[in-house]
């Protein structure tokens, strides 16, 4: 049998797929063409370095999460507020784009530390910052253009350039993300010209049209090359006769120039044939299309439509006191150190929850309160409770929640509806919280600890998908103020002992008080009420001793039907809840990492528990403090004065 056909076949195929799917995505494109630094210093550099620490974080989750190509960022905390943009060429892939401003992000530090703004330009992607506002700004001086090499035969390479170059300017204005990329054969040769156009996606069409019409412009300097590339302050055009994108990334743009199209001489017979007067009311009745058409869109060429944080609605005190009708215990939902939580209506007939915060005025809380409400009504998750809005009146101040119809996880597991939660709706809560912690504490553009999850924190709503409450709290709270009167927020029998102890606050926190959270749900059991052989044994250390012996799954609720769920599933989620509660901080998996264990079959690679650490429920703090380590060798406690953070 004759095996060539089939080999040439088998090798085309691989050369189309490594071109089509490799050649492209595995380059991001990170040739160097431009960098310019400010020569003016901001007043405070640390201030204005934080502020463009959250925004490059911000840009970078923006890529990664919601897979953009175009994105905008600023933080405005201080005097010194950080504004930022980034942008790559869109026939890159995500991960290309993420490389590319990983690659932009490092070098741009090449610019003086405390400038008060900086741009960098590769052929995949562009980068700058500013200590002002300038997302609208389309031009800016100076001859922007990189010319390349000039070919012998030119003449129809320039004619065929010229007109790509000034199609790509009628359409890339037209269309919705200003960004055009085609591939166009030279006349009489086996030559093509592959070309782009992209502008900032904030600007308005005419602005883009106008950064568009520099750089060709500026293309006249170069024209006969075999390739160039022309940037400026708003947009960035380059044109190759070798290809810098797959075929299979190009535009269509033939609908675009055909709008607004026809030669001058048409124009000109329409404008003889309309007359003034209808010329005017044309011109009147577009004008107000075009307004009605703005309000309706993002505001481009507005800064603070980009990306600003948009401030919580301010509910009157009066409309809440009406809502909740005068916070009447009727309609209370729950009780909280934080506050008391009441069920309102509004007159537009939407549900809330309204909680009156139980915090002591002081001049902090009164700085501090508005911006922090208006950074965690700007926290959208899946598995978050959402911040609708606050009100301030003197002393009283109020957070309005969106409703959630079906109460909270404690409920279903000590209250009375105990037993009626399935292992597939118990397994979606574990999942979901883990979810909604790793958005808090790694993908916001602002690490945000809870401080207090516990299962009467995770309300459910109509389809009993779990919701954390209560997630901005922490950050609203002085540090000298929890409900408990000590140093710390939080609930005993959920803390992490090296925050109750020692006040060591990290995220790791949270991660400990979510693995009780996990053994409460597996067990249907409450950490601090646990009683064994009528002696007190709390649940961490009746699931470490189960776990020694390999005898864990007698750890599940016995309400859960053993049919309903896989047993060594079961086993690897009490293996992450120990994982989560070992005493030293450092060997707790992050968020993130416990959502990747809990998709997967297994726990991660070398991840196995050891010995869980607690404080007892029922401690105060006092002078002498000690904490308990669980003991698999008898129903003992060891004490210990000083946690190991080792």
């Amino acid at each position: 049998m004759n095996q060539k056909p089939f080999f040439f076949l088998l090798l085309s195929f691989i050369i189309w797929s490594w071109w089509t799917l490799d050649c492209v995505v595995s380059d991001p494109q990170t040739t160097f063409v431009k960098i310019g630094c400010s020569q003016y210093n901001v007043t405070d550099t640390r201030i204005f370095h934080d502020n463009l620490k959250i925004t490059f974080r911000d840009l970078k989750t923006q890529i990664k999460n919601q897979s953009k190509h175009f994105a905008t960022s600023q933080a405005v905390k201080g005097n010194n507020p950080a504004y930022s943009v980034f942008q790559c060429r869109n026939y890159l892939s995500i991960s290309d784009c993420l490389a590319c401003f990983r690659f932009a992000a490092l070098h741009i530090r090449n610019c003086s530390y405390g400038a008060t703004g900086a741009r960098i330009i590769y052929e995949g992607c562009f980068l700058r910052y500013e200590s002002s506002g300038f997302f609208d700004q389309n031009t800016d001086a100076g001859n922007n253009i990189v010319c390349g090499n000039k070919p012998r035969n030119s003449t129809a390479l320039a004619s065929t350039v010229e007109q790509v170059l000034n199609n790509l300017e009628i359409a890339t204005p037209k269309i919705h993300n200003f960004y055009a990329a085609t591939k166009t054969q030279v006349p009489n040769s086996n030559t093509s010209i592959y070309a782009f156009a992209q502008c900032l996606e904030t600007l308005t069409p005419s602005g883009c049209q106008d950064c568009l019409k520099t750089g060709l412009k500026n293309f006249q300097i170069c024209l006969p090359n075999s390739n160039a590339k022309t940037y400026d302050a708003g947009c960035f055009m380059r044109y190759s006769t070798t290809a810098f994108f797959a075929d299979n990334q190009t535009t269509d743009i033939r609908h675009f120039l055909k709008q607004g199209g026809g030669s001058t001489r048409k124009k000109a017979i329409i404008g003889g044939v309309v007359g003034g007067a209808s010329i005017i009311l044309i011109l009147a009745l577009f004008a107000l299309y075009g307004r009605s058409k703005l309000s309706k869109r993002d505001p481009r060429g507005d800064i603070l439509g980009a990306t600003e944080l948009k401030g919580p609605v301010n509910y009157r005190y009066k409309d809440l006191k009406a809502a909740t009708k005068n916070f009447n215990k009727e309609n209370k939902l729950g009780e909280g150190g934080f506050g008391d939580v009441y069920k309102g209506t509004l007159k537009n007939g939407k549900v809330v929850a309204v909680k009156k915060l139980a915090l002591d005025q002081s001049k902090e809380m009164e700085k501090n309160f508005e911006s922090e409400v208006k950074l965690i009504s700007n926290v959208h998750h899946r598995n978050l409770v959402r911040l609708l809005g606050c009100c301030s009146k003197g002393q009283e101040r109020l957070l309005v929640y969106e409703y959630m119809k079906n109460n909270n996880v404690g409920q279903y597991l000590f209250g009375k509806n105990k037993g009626s939660l399935s292992w597939k709706l118990r397994y979606g809560v574990i999942l979901g919280i883990a979810r909604g912690l790793a958005y808090l504490h790694e993908e916001f553009h602002v690490c945000i600890i809870h401080r207090d999850i516990k299962t009467s924190n995770i309300l459910l709503d109509d389809d009993f998908q779990p919701k954390i409450a209560d997630f901005g709290l922490a950050k609203l709270l002085p540090r000298d103020r929890s409900h408990l009167n000590t140093r710390f927020a939080g609930t005993m029998g959920y803390t992490a002992p090296e925050y109750a102890m020692h006040g060591q606050l990290s995220e790791k926190a949270d991660t400990y008080s979510y693995g009780v959270v996990v053994l409460e749900i597996i067990s249907g059991q409450k950490s601090g009420e646990l009683k064994v052989n009528n002696e007190s044994e709390l649940l961490l250390q009746k699931a470490w001793k189960l776990y020694e012996r390999g005898m864990h799954i007698e750890f599940v609720d016995k309400n859960l039907d053993p049919n309903e769920y896989d047993a060594e599933e079961v086993k690897k989620i009490i293996e992450i809840g120990l994982l989560c509660t070992q005493s030293s901080p450092a060997t707790r998996p992050t968020m993130s990492e416990i959502v990747v264990m809990l998709k997967s079959k297994r726990l991660m690679e070398n991840k196995k528990p050891t010995m869980p650490v607690y404080v007892d429920p029922n401690w105060r703090p006092k002078r002498d403090t000690t904490i308990s380590k669980s003991s698999s060798s008898s129903n003992a406690t060891v004490s210990q004065s000083v946690l190991s953070g080792r």
